[in-house]
């Protein structure tokens, strides 16, 4: 396993109303995020939040290039993002124990924190696919250029994991500042990360490695 410091770009934050950042997305443009009551869109160039939808928003958020599908009370909303409208609901596979979640080749991803564990999710039904097990507390997940990472969040101590999905192994790590946490995690498809800060209701931008790492 290769480990590194991980290359903080920016911080973002903290944000007005905002006790803690949870689940994180990327749109193409806007970095979604939620804070507990509600989603939050943000220009990462300018930091400014341009919008809100007042939506239970406690755990993971993904966006499948149309529609955001959000986490919060044991259960997986699918929103229309211009109206804030719940198109449809479907079971999270933790039980209220879910963090992160992503969207890749039309089926969710979703992180069970305490379990330990990402499972792959059918959007529409709600079942388990297969599962994924982790050695730390999961948060946010992401899939990126095929790569699957996940944050983690354990005795004050955060990192950024890449992970072969065929077994779990981790393959490269990025290792955060002690007390510098991840809550939630999306890429921007290119050289970042985004990363919730957990309680301090922060974002960060974390410089994403381009080498691909594979499992030997």
């Amino acid at each position: 396993m290769k480990r590194i410091a991980a290359d903080i770009l920016r911080d973002y934050g903290p944000f007005p109303g905002v006790d803690g950042v949870h689940g994180v997305s990327f749109d193409g443009s806007r970095v979604w995020f939620a804070s507990g009551d509600r989603l939050n869109t943000l220009d990462p160039d300018s930091g400014a939040v341009r919008s809100m939808i007042d939506i239970a928003a406690q755990a993971g958020t993904a966006f499948d290039g149309r529609h955001i599908f959000q986490i919060a009370d044991g259960v997986i909303r699918k929103i229309d993002p211009a109206t804030g409208a719940v198109l449809a609901t479907i079971d999270a596979p933790g039980g209220g124990d879910d963090s992160g979640l992503a969207w890749a080749d039309g089926m969710l991803w979703v992180g069970q924190y305490r379990g330990r564990r990402i499972h792959q999710v059918d959007p529409e039904t709600g079942a388990v696919l297969r599962t994924i097990d982790s050695d730390r507390f999961v948060t946010g997940v992401s899939w990126v250029d095929g790569q699957l990472w996940h944050g983690t969040w354990a005795d004050d101590q955060s990192d950024i994991r890449q992970i072969a999905p065929e077994t779990g192994a981790v393959l490269q790590c990025l290792e955060m500042p002690p007390g510098v946490w991840v809550s939630g995690l999306e890429s921007d498809g290119g050289d970042r990360f985004f990363c919730g800060g957990g309680p301090g209701g922060t974002l960060r931008a974390v410089r994403r490695p381009r080498d691909t790492m594979t499992e030997s």
